[in-house]
């Protein structure tokens, strides 16, 4: 109360880390309140689950990030992104993150990224972390795999939480456990269509979210599908208490082939080990049935990752 009278008597704001996160006594210790505070995380993508990534990462009280996103918000990413507000439309969805972060913790250090993360820079974008976030697009599989790829050579743990419907799936790689190539039964040789294919079936074998999902809403062209809030808030919580548990080493994290999916219209929970990932003769078979229902509905014309 004394801080807030402060506040409210000069009219400025004073930031204090120790009073900014102190609810989280009880939860986080001091002594792992210090070590967030200087634990570096990446995020690859500041849209719907990377934005909230971000914000998440913030209120636990990580200190340094390092985000990259060439996209600007639009009037379409209302339902579900975090940084997209009316006066953002049409910033760059990096540049509102940072300073998202920033007023939530002005002691944060932002490094913003303001290039596409390719083969030629993705080594650099992942050095010295502590964690890496999956935000790229649902259809960019081809920037995902390089993401994972150079987390995995570094020895860095990358983790993905993808919003599906009312749901969200999580899958930890790093070592110890199988990579995300590995896991997803991902080669070079492997046609766009099927490498989707193979990265839908391989996020989420249960599929607790298809009985409610229209799939004929896709659009694998112009990379628009289904979304909502619901699974991204639910992505980023997924994503942020295994971050605890990487960052302050508490317990094992969760990794492949192990995978986690909740579904919180249908209020239903699957956590499983998935034995040999993709190459699982069950997932091979949905993988096939997925492919020609597909197919038919014409969703392999034009798609290109």
């Amino acid at each position: 109360m004394d801080a807030l009278r402060k506040h409210r008597s000069s009219g400025v704001a004073v930031f204090s880390q120790a009073e900014a996160f102190e609810r989280n006594a009880g939860l986080i210790s001091l002594e792992e309140q210090q070590i967030l505070a200087s634990s570096l995380v990446v995020i690859a993508g500041c849209g719907g689950v990377g934005g909230l990534h971000a914000h998440t990462c913030a209120r636990l009280g990580i200190g340094r990030f390092r985000i990259a996103d060439t996209d600007t918000f639009s009037i379409a990413n209302m339902n579900r992104q975090i940084g997209a507000t009316v006066q953002s439309v049409g910033k760059n969805k990096a540049e509102v993150t940072a300073d998202m972060i920033r007023s939530i913790n002005p002691e944060c250090r932002v490094e913003v990224v303001d290039r596409n993360i390719c083969a030629d820079n993705v080594g650099a974008f992942v050095r010295d972390a502590d964690l890496v976030f999956d935000g790229v697009d649902f259809f960019a599989l081809s920037a995902r795999r390089q993401l994972f790829a150079a987390a995995w050579q570094a020895g860095i743990p990358a983790l993905t939480a993808a919003p599906l419907g009312f749901s969200a799936t999580l899958h930890v790689f790093a070592t110890g456990g199988m990579s995300f190539d590995d896991y997803f039964d991902l080669t070079d040789d492997q046609e766009p269509f099927e490498q989707l294919m193979r990265f839908i079936v391989g996020l989420a074998p249960g599929g607790l979210h298809l009985p409610y999902m229209d799939l004929s809403s896709v659009d694998t062209q112009t990379g628009r599908g289904p979304s909502s809030i619901l699974g991204c808030q639910l992505a980023a919580s997924l994503a942020g208490g295994e971050t605890l548990k990487i960052l302050l080493r508490r317990r094992p994290p969760m990794f492949a082939p192990e995978y986690l999916q909740f579904d919180c219209y249908r209020q239903l929970l699957r956590k499983r080990r998935l034995r040999r990932g993709n190459r699982n003769w069950l997932q091979q078979v949905k993988r096939k049935l997925l492919s020609r229902k597909l197919r038919v509905l014409g969703f392999d014309r034009g798609y290109a990752s």
